[in-house]
């Protein structure tokens, strides 16, 4: 049976995770999370695109993202690849390195992608055992740019719409929205749109 064809607005909003094969490590160290950061820069050089949130665990990760040229499954193609061949020669790796194709939902309610970026930022204190104690303290992730409010050494992180989704009397305020994740209970979220990709 054919795969549904994936929809794509170039004004749409998309939580994309991509996890490894049978939840292996696909990012097992420091240097090749460094390598993703690298490719994301070079695909954004040639499509424009802004990650919002973002998340890397060792088996998975998560980005919240708006791709504003060309269709997400392009975009997602040429990052996917180039991380994929920069793996194999690496581990002198065959075989599948990707579970399946990239998971995506488009989310276009304010709310909801506030949750869905309170969700991945949450990802290294949800886990069983917990990875640090603060989602500050986590390196691989957004969210330390928006608590400490220091410009971002990636050029395609914007770290200006979440905040700007709050209501009125924290409109804009970047320590507003990381209260907003810190307070953020999945478990009573009515707006989920995923199963958990906890890491195990």
């Amino acid at each position: 049976m054919a795969r549904p064809r994936r929809t794509w607005h170039p004004d749409g909003y998309y939580h994309v995770v991509m996890r490894g094969n049978n939840r292996q490590k696909i990012f097992p160290g420091t240097r090749d999370v460094r390598e993703y950061y690298r490719i994301l820069t070079y695909v954004f050089e040639k499509y424009y695109f802004e990650i919002y949130a973002f998340c890397i665990m060792t088996n998975h990760n998560h980005l919240l993202l708006r791709s504003h040229e060309v269709p997400l499954g392009k975009l997602m193609a040429i990052l996917n690849k180039r991380y994929s061949d920069y793996f194999r020669k690496k581990y002198n790796y065959t075989g599948q390195i990707y579970e399946n194709r990239y998971f995506s939902k488009e989310i276009n309610n304010p709310i909801r992608q506030l949750n869905a970026s309170a969700y991945i930022h949450r990802n290294p204190i949800e886990t069983k055992v917990p990875i640090v104690k603060a989602m500050e303290d986590y390196p691989h992730s957004s969210y330390q740019y928006y608590f400490h409010n220091t410009k971002p050494p990636f050029p395609f992180l914007n770290l200006q719409y979440l905040p700007s989704l709050l209501p009125h009397e924290a409109h804009n305020n970047k320590k507003a929205y990381t209260q907003y994740c810190i307070d953020y209970d999945p478990k009573e979220d009515s707006t989920k749109h995923l199963e958990p990709w906890i890491v195990d």
